[in-house]
């Protein structure tokens, strides 16, 4: 299982840059606008996964970066901005999409998450990528596999907040792909049927 997650595994730098493009999609898909089922199911899945990405950054990523550059000022500045996400998500938690304090905290948090990834991309990582690059696989399998761990007890809350966090039209489209999807399977095993039922009568011809 492990070499499985060695070779399949993106590298650790890599992978802190899709958590990144994540967030930020969902950030973007945010608007005053936007119905309130689909504002709470998108601040949720940010909450959600800005959680367990500092958390597995502060496990792995950041002790080896210490290691390798003790002392560098834009990894010291990066626990702290992990705090302050905390703090907003805790905030946004206790809120409701009706709370008039709602889209001001996630646009808050917004702005915190824009500066640190920034931050992270432009200093961190491709210094992560010169003093790390033997090892950055292996930490992406570490990651991957702690994820794992993180992300399983809180599968229910995931599944839910992307449910929610769908438009009412992502829903209707997705309604009608499975439904074309299901109509062609169904279209594939009775043409099968025929096909069978064909051959099975004209098989002593």
């Amino acid at each position: 299982m492990n070499s499985i997650l060695n070779r399949m595994s993106p590298t650790i730098t890599n992978m802190i840059r899709m958590d990144h493009t994540h967030v930020v999609s969902a950030f973007h898909q945010y608007q005053r606008d936007t119905p309130e089922r689909v504002k709470k199911g998108l601040a949720d899945n940010i909450c959600l996964a800005l959680e367990v990405h500092a958390q597995l950054e502060e496990e792995i990523f950041y002790p080896a970066m210490r290691e390798v550059a003790p002392g560098d000022e834009a990894l010291e500045k990066s626990k702290p901005e992990h705090d302050e996400m905390r703090s907003l998500i805790a905030r946004l938690r206790a809120l409701q999409p009706h709370d008039a304090a709602f889209d001001q905290t996630v646009f808050d948090l917004m702005r915190t998450v824009l500066h640190h990834v920034a931050d992270e991309e432009t200093q961190i990582l491709p210094k992560a990528e010169r003093l790390l690059a033997g090892q950055l696989s292996e930490m992406g399998a570490r990651m991957t596999r702690r994820r794992l761990q993180l992300i399983g007890p809180r599968s229910g809350e995931l599944a839910g907040s992307m449910a929610r966090s769908m438009s009412s039209g992502t829903l209707l489209a997705a309604a009608g792909a499975l439904a074309a999807a299901g109509g062609l399977l169904l279209a594939r095993r009775t043409h099968g049927a025929n096909d069978e039922s064909w051959h099975s009568q004209h098989a002593g011809r």
